[in-house]
């Protein structure tokens, strides 16, 4: 499987959602909650993804305002996610990809082989339109960078119409 790419469709999955709860999360059941933003993140709790996360937390009323539907996801534990929603507030689902199956079929998989951390999710953000079309991806390969947030929201917007 190679990259995925703006214009395929978004692979399908099922995978718990850290929501408060717990419970299973298939994508293309979603998709009326289109545009949906799918931001994977390496690890909660890490600096860059806390900020990320509650980037996403502090612009949701613009993708609100666009109907857009934000999740994150990582290869956390459903367990560990829901306490990382509590201590930041978070507003949105996280779907954990503990499978590793998520980061698989979309192509985002990386290791911190300095840590002998391996097969965690690249930061990459796939807009989703209601077809199951993804309209919008960025992948890094620096873990330091944070996704351009006007840039998703534009592509929301985009997806919207």
């Amino acid at each position: 499987m190679g990259m995925v790419e703006t214009g395929d469709d978004a692979p399908d999955f099922t995978a718990p959602i850290a929501n408060g709860d717990i419970e299973p999360f298939t994508l293309s059941e979603h998709l009326g909650e289109s545009p949906i933003v799918l931001a994977f993140f390496p690890g909660a709790f890490t600096s860059v993804c806390t900020e990320e996360m509650c980037t996403f937390r502090d612009e949701m009323a613009q993708f609100n305002d666009v109907g857009a539907t934000v999740y994150g996801l990582s290869v956390d534990t459903p367990f560990s996610l829901n306490e990382f929603r509590d201590q930041y507030d978070l507003q949105f689902g996280i779907v954990s990809d503990h499978a590793k199956e998520i980061i698989d079929a979309y192509d985002v998989e990386m290791d911190f082989a300095d840590m002998g951390y391996y097969g965690v999710a690249k930061r990459s953000v796939f807009v989703v339109d209601a077809d199951g079309e993804i309209t919008y991806s960025w992948v890094s390969d620096d873990p330091g960078v944070e996704p351009d947030y006007e840039a998703v929201e534009a592509a929301a917007e985009e997806a919207a119409r």
